[in-house]
């Protein structure tokens, strides 16, 4: 797990999900060799996923199939599958997936030229898997219901009974799941028990992290707990916002910072090209498809 890496000063990351922008490739990708084509396991929205597949078929001649489905669903599918799996590159929505891929021998060794253009917080201490995204838990607010100055010093404060109705969060949500697991590697299982708990008493579920934000646009609820780059979608979507982001500080776990990943299965059939791919994401061009998908999905479909 990344916890070391992902409790970063959140000053440096604010603004919209932070794609690693600037990085390029070592070496020019080579064109396509004829009827070679690649399977793409997306655990992350499906319009970054296809726009990605897209992007580098048109750049390489490669095509990329792309099948959707949640960030554990497809590793636990490549873990059932083993060297029989179609798939040559695994793209999640979070690292604890790979990071079991990984521990089991699944995943093959990134290319040294794709590893050296990203910051070493981001990429597999064993160099399995890349991070191709970054995005910070935040706490968005609605300042017609609640000050800034009133919120909590640490999320692990939103399990008090004062916060009855006052918070919303996503359950689902892969990175409100990797949170509950920092708290516990942080502070441990009895401080994440009773987070979960209080949450669950006290809070308000929402089925994914834009239905919760635009809960707190409209007044529904006071604060919600969310990944930032939610509320800039919005933003782009709606022009002015009547809520607001906070950031946690301090190394607090609210303002965990996660990445989504991906990897290169042991098992590809097409190895090379698949280093392409995995390169293509880690590349300037790349990571400007994947801000692009993922602005194509403020209509509520982002979830």
């Amino acid at each position: 797990m990344m916890f070391r890496n992902t409790l970063l000063s959140t000053s440096l990351l604010r603004g919209l999900t932070i794609t690693l922008l600037g990085l390029t490739l070592a070496s020019p990708l080579t064109q396509a060799a004829d009827k070679i084509s690649l399977t793409l396991y997306n655990g992350q929205h499906k319009e970054v996923g296809d726009a990605v597949a897209k992007a580098f078929e048109a750049k390489t001649g490669i095509h990329v199939n792309v099948r959707k489905g949640s960030s554990n669903q497809l590793a636990s599918q490549v873990v059932e599958e083993g060297e029989r799996s179609p798939a040559d590159v695994i793209y999640t929505e979070e690292s604890p997936p790979l990071n079991k891929l990984g521990e089991q021998g699944l995943l093959a060794q990134t290319d040294a030229a794709t590893l050296a253009v990203l910051p070493r917080e981001y990429v597999a201490g064993n160099g399995t898997w890349i991070g191709v995204t970054a995005r910070v838990r935040v706490v968005a607010f609605n300042p017609k219901l609640i000050d800034e100055k009133d919120l909590p010093k640490s999320v692990l404060e939103f399990s008090q009974p004062q916060w009855q109705g006052k918070v919303g969060f996503v359950p689902t949500s892969g990175a409100f799941q990797e949170q509950a697991v920092a708290i516990i590697k942080l502070h441990g299982m009895d401080a994440a028990e009773e987070w979960l708990t209080g949450l669950r008493a006290f809070g308000k579920v929402y089925s994914n992290n834009m239905v919760a934000l635009k809960a707190v646009e409209n007044g529904e609820v006071a604060t919600v707990l969310v990944n930032n780059y939610y509320w800039f979608a919005l933003q782009r979507e709606k022009g002015q916002l009547d809520s607001k982001l906070h950031y946690f500080t301090d190394g607090d776990v609210g303002g965990l910072i996660t990445v989504s990943s991906a990897a290169v299965l042991k098992s590809s059939k097409h190895p090379k090209e698949a280093q392409q791919l995995l390169a293509y994401m880690a590349s300037e061009e790349g990571q400007r498809v994947i801000t692009c998908g993922f602005r194509s999905t403020v209509t509520g479909r982002f979830g």
